[in-house]
């Protein structure tokens, strides 16, 4: 299968899925990601970060092994810069080319800005009789972005992966992005996530899971 995963910010596939994909391709699917900011000189950023974010996301392409990575470029915490259709006709236009079975995306209540409005693009595009190659669309678990919901808009998980034998290479993986890991009580610390996974480990009588509110689901 074609599996689909789309980055508001490089990391956030690692935080979400990271041990899915890696799930994913040591079964044989075929993984794709879209970055959709990141940073740029024009955006306040020196050129040597930029330089040094764009080693991490080659980086990181190479571990998961992506068969195609299309890196946006929009400005990070600048999404509500750009008009909706715009942003609508670019995703669908890649949906269309990779023609994923199986869509991940970013939750629709995240505290993040760039995270909610992409989920509401991207959410455009998934109609079935627009995106009739679709059969699964889910959002994932990004801690501290998912985690800030408010309560009436928690995010309550139904699907778990079991990602017990990926959870070492999902940190490995995680700590390419040096400027987004680091010690407690920074939340995108190691030890918040193995610790995340144990407890969706636990929910599903598993070692280690990822979850994920499963949007739609079709079986043929």
């Amino acid at each position: 299968m074609n599996v689909l995963v789309i980055s508001p910010h490089p990391d956030d596939e690692t935080l979400g899925a990271g041990g899915t994909l890696l799930k994913f391709k040591d079964s044989g699917h075929r993984l794709f990601w879209i970055i959709v900011t990141n940073m740029k000189t024009e955006y306040g950023y020196s050129a040597e970060r930029v330089n040094e974010r764009n080693k991490e996301i080659e980086e990181v392409d190479r571990a998961y092994g992506f068969e195609k990575m299309w890196n946006l470029e929009m400005e990070p915490a600048g999404v509500d810069k750009y008009e909706k259709g715009e942003l609508v006709a670019g995703f669908k236009k890649i949906l269309d080319e990779v023609q994923p079975e199986i869509l991940i995306i970013p939750y629709r209540f995240d505290v993040h800005s760039d995270h909610r409005i992409i989920f509401e693009a991207v959410y455009s595009c998934t109609k079935a009789f627009r995106a009739p190659y679709l059969k699964t669309v889910m959002s994932m678990e990004i801690l501290s972005e998912t985690d800030q919901a408010q309560v009436e808009n928690v995010f309550s998980p139904n699907v778990f992966v079991d990602i017990s034998e990926y959870i070492d290479k999902k940190i490995d993986v995680m700590r390419i992005y040096k400027s987004e890991i680091d010690e407690a009580p920074f939340p995108r610390n190691e030890n918040a996530i193995r610790g995340m996974a144990a407890f969706r480990g636990a929910t599903a009588y598993q070692k280690y899971s990822e979850a994920f509110y499963l949007i739609k689901s079709r079986i043929d």
